[in-house]
């Protein structure tokens, strides 16, 4: 070859003849063609080529020798790919596994194929690669935990008596979520909705000890756990017990109002004694609103000295903002945002029937122009009967109103995204009924806390819900402020349909 003024000679491979059959190819150790050496050796000699594998068609998990149960295994993934191969038994001494993946098979025939390459060192040191295909059966069986829910539901070893004493369940709407997210209760024989709570029953005592060190680090909770003799088998010494475990939350919740007890005001530096609760996980974060201090109270310094909410959210009153006059600049606390003003409100109810206003100090000033609305606690009409405010013996003045947040109006127009639920057992009595319309209405206004508030669904999964249809006229309901979580935070529900099983199967097909 000539290229320019300079000649490149071609580059030729040499060839050797086979020493058995005699065709021409390319050297290697053995002397031999690809053809003779695999019709004289053999390198899956000794390799399963059926093998079985336990399913439990309850749980959808699968028997790993000799007592564990995995789960999460979905249908031709890479997991169950991995476990599939770890029941054959590879001899990766001698083998080197190159690929594997999965022969297409009906998804009722209850039978797995894998094809799998693997290379071994045959004669005088030749590299020899050969595929191998093996079919495993999948046998139905149930797992331990699903005996005994089939043999008995109401059969458990341990249970988890969960509950608040407050007049709402909004703390349970959020730890349902925190549960759903974290996967905490998966191992739940069943699941029961109580008066003040929920009760979860376990299989096991590690299981039901396990979710009440999950709950305790979300939040500030005391428990207490006792075990009841059920059986007794004096031959072998063994001992069946029943197990509950006794925990009761902090009866205080976001958006409470509190007057600190005098001993625990001076404790975290004169704080308040009128402070706000503005977020509660494992501990309880407390703001002043009108000196914008705050302060962190743990599980321990709580159960300490504990104290109850003066006000709740369902004592929230709506008002008018006539007039905001701003008094200082925007400070973040706790990663959120305050700006300290003075505000000239009144009552929604009483505006226009009478002349009723406050001037007052809040701590919602970059949020408040004058005709919003806000919610907040009624000091001035309120009828409080508290422990705490009469340790003070009047020495506490205590302000007319305290704002808690911007109220939005709104028209009640679909959502775009949804929320999961577990599976639980509800209250289906006369009783149960009468108290399904406050459940829904206090379900309604913790949906639109997760609307106002990103950092309280920082820790929830929001999905995208399916038979959302967006409309023009519906985009014009409420107003241009209204929040609305953006859809970046929303998933995709992993829902495989028929169409998608059936194009996928074709595919497999045609390759």
């Amino acid at each position: 070859m000539e290229t320019g003024s300079m000649f490149v000679p071609s580059k030729t491979m040499g060839t050797v003849l086979c020493c058995i059959c005699g065709v021409a190819m390319p050297p290697n150790p053995a002397n031999m063609c690809v053809s003779c050496l695999r019709s004289r050796v053999d390198i899956t000699e000794g390799l399963r080529r059926h093998a079985a594998i336990h399913y439990c068609p309850e749980c959808h998990s699968y028997l790993q020798p000799p007592h564990t149960w995995i789960r999460g295994l979905e249908p031709e993934s890479q997991e169950l790919l991995a476990f599939c191969l770890r029941r054959l038994c590879l001899p990766l001494r001698r083998l080197r596994l190159v690929h594997a993946e999965f022969i297409w098979t009906e998804p009722h025939s209850k039978r797995l194929r894998l094809r799998a390459k693997v290379q071994a060192e045959v004669i005088h040191g030749a590299i020899l690669e050969q595929s191998h295909v093996v079919e495993l059966t999948i046998h139905d069986r149930l797992c331990d935990s699903c005996t005994r829910v089939q043999a008995n539901p109401d059969q458990w070893t341990a249970a988890v008596q969960l509950r608040q004493h407050v007049s709402h369940r909004r703390t349970f709407f959020y730890l349902e979520q925190l549960i759903l997210r974290h996967s905490a209760a998966l191992r739940a024989v069943r699941i029961a909705e109580a008066d003040h709570g929920l009760d979860f029953f376990f299989s096991s005592e590690s299981h039901a000890n396990k979710f009440v060190q999950f709950i305790n680090g979300v939040a500030p909770v005391k428990f207490r756990n006792d075990k009841q003799l059920v059986s007794h088998d004096p031959k072998s010494n063994h001992y069946n017990y029943k197990y509950t475990f006794s925990v009761e939350i902090s009866p205080v919740c976001r958006e409470d109002l509190i007057c600190l007890p005098p001993k625990l005001s001076n404790a975290l530096g004169n704080l308040g004694p009128i402070v706000l609760c503005t977020n509660v996980t494992n501990s309880i974060a407390l703001l002043d609103p009108i000196s914008l201090r705050s302060a962190f109270l743990d599980a321990k310094q709580y159960w300490r000295t504990p104290f109850r909410a003066l006000l709740s959210s369902r004592q929230l009153v709506e008002y008018i903002v006539l007039d905001v006059e701003v008094e200082s600049a925007e400070v973040a606390i706790g990663g959120s945002k305050y700006m300290m003003a003075h505000a000239q409100v009144a009552r929604v109810a009483d505006f226009g029937n009478n002349d009723t206003m406050f001037t007052i100090k809040t701590h919602l000033g970059h949020l408040l122009n004058p005709g919003d609305y806000a919610l907040g606690y009624d000091l001035y009409a309120a009828n409080h009967n508290d422990f705490e405010i009469d340790q003070y013996k009047g020495r506490l003045v205590l302000p007319e109103v305290v704002l808690v947040k911007k109220s939005y109006q709104r028209r009640g127009k679909p959502r775009a995204w949804k929320l999961k639920g577990l599976n639980m057992e509800v209250d289906t009595t006369s009783l149960g009924r009468a108290d399904e319309e406050k459940r829904n209405t206090e379900y309604e206004e913790f949906l639109r806390d997760l609307e106002e508030n990103p950092e309280l669904r920082f820790n929830i999964s929001l999905y995208r819900n399916k038979e959302y249809q967006p409309s023009e006229m519906a985009s014009t309901v409420d107003g241009d402020d209204v929040p609305a979580i953006p859809l970046e935070e929303l998933l995709a529900e992993l829902d495989l349909s028929e169409e998608d099983e059936e194009n996928q199967g074709a595919d497999n097909m045609n390759e």
